[in-house]
């Protein structure tokens, strides 16, 4: 069994075991958080951070969450909704004109954020380098045209969805998505959470580790169909090593480059479980978090190729929302319960090769501490 360390109130005790199981099973490093009712009742880590086993995952490690990032820029966009500097009801070229182009001009703020824009691939770049470019990826977003008709399917936007948020939410406010997040929810709750790293962090990172028998050029490729294909894809191929890079690091992909770890994640996402607010501040009104969890879309994914519903920003799962990142990362958060659980680690593990439940477990386990 792997020692773990930091907080853990008695009743969640089962979190504890997990996550020491998780860790002794599939080594690497990890931490676990729960929030409940805005306030942490386990927090802790183990394990390595990094893949030589050398430097130990510490209280204030850092790695990148993947599309766990989502969650983070949902919520900005939840936070102009509530304010009504954001209509979601709204099309986008109400915002960003130049979205009009191509078919657009039906497109709403609830499409974007439902992952029924019919904009689930980037058509222009090819190469990770060309992500890092905001003004030319947004304005081919804005040039390129729906693969279906907006509101009528689901595929999900894996990169797109952050340029999407992230320039809606530039155009109204003036700041980037990562600036909007670090001064309007990160810096009020104290969150170690980050989109566009700055070097100070850069000795606190902990490198994303391939699954096993994997290198780095392990790439985030689109999920095996039922008939065992995939979805024709000829954009832009992240890997492990980009994930890993400076370059990255400093860049802006809302939808996929947040460097956090489970308490931050978890204390961030615990504000919409907890209805507004966390750790006595307030963010949004209890009814502006309503729409994370209230159903815009429910059927057939094109793009994951599973049965899938979708709120406005967040994956719906019963009576959880939240969504994963590649290689394993997690957030599910339970408005009924005002309980949020977060699940953030190194080692990745390929679903093409075996299951990956370990997000999972965690939440499980958190619930039979509720008891």
């Amino acid at each position: 069994m792997t020692d773990i360390e930091g907080l853990c109130e008695p009743r969640f005790a089962a979190v504890r075991e997990t996550l020491a199981e998780v860790l002794g099973t599939y080594d690497g490093g990890a931490s676990a958080a729960v929030y409940l009712d805005g306030e942490p009742v386990v927090d802790i880590w183990g394990g390595y951070a990094d893949g030589d086993r050398r430097a130990g995952w510490e209280r204030d490690t850092l790695t990148c969450v993947n599309s766990t990032s989502k969650n983070m820029t949902a919520l900005c966009a939840l936070i102009l909704a509530d304010r009504g500097e954001l209509d979601p009801a709204a099309p986008v070229a109400a915002y960003w004109p130049e979205f009009a182009a191509a078919g657009k001009e039906n497109v709403l703020v609830r499409h974007v954020l439902s992952h029924t824009a019919g904009l689930p691939d980037l058509s222009g770049p090819t190469a990770v380098e060309q992500l890092y470019d905001w003004e030319s990826v947004t304005a081919g977003l804005a040039a390129q045209a729906p693969e279906w008709e907006p509101g009528t399917a689901a595929g999900y936007h894996a990169l797109t969805f952050g340029f999407l948020v992230g320039e809606i939410v530039r155009r109204i406010t003036g700041r980037s998505l990562g600036e909007f997040f670090a001064e309007e929810v990160a810096e009020p709750l104290g969150a170690d959470f980050h989109i566009g790293l700055s070097a100070e962090h850069d000795r606190r990172v902990a490198p994303l580790v391939p699954p096993p028998s994997l290198t780095d050029e392990y790439t985030a490729g689109a999920p095996l169909g039922p008939d065992g294909t995939r979805r024709k894809y000829t954009g832009a191929a992240v890997r492990v090593r980009d994930v890993n890079s400076v370059a990255w690091r400093r860049a802006q992909i809302p939808a996929v480059n947040g460097f956090g770890n489970a308490r931050s994640v978890a204390l961030v996402q615990s504000v919409l479980a907890n209805h507004g607010s966390a750790g006595g501040v307030r963010l949004l009104s209890s009814r502006g978090c309503e729409p994370a969890w209230q159903e815009v879309f429910s059927g057939e994914d094109r793009v994951l190729r599973t049965p899938m519903s979708w709120t406005t920003g967040f994956g719906k799962f019963g009576n959880t929302f939240g969504w994963g990142g590649w290689g394993g990362s997690l957030v599910a958060s339970d408005p009924g319960a005002r309980m949020t659980v977060a699940y953030v680690m190194n080692r990745m593990l390929d679903r093409d090769q075996q299951e990956d439940n370990r997000g999972m477990e965690i939440v499980m386990a958190a619930y039979s501490g509720l008891r």
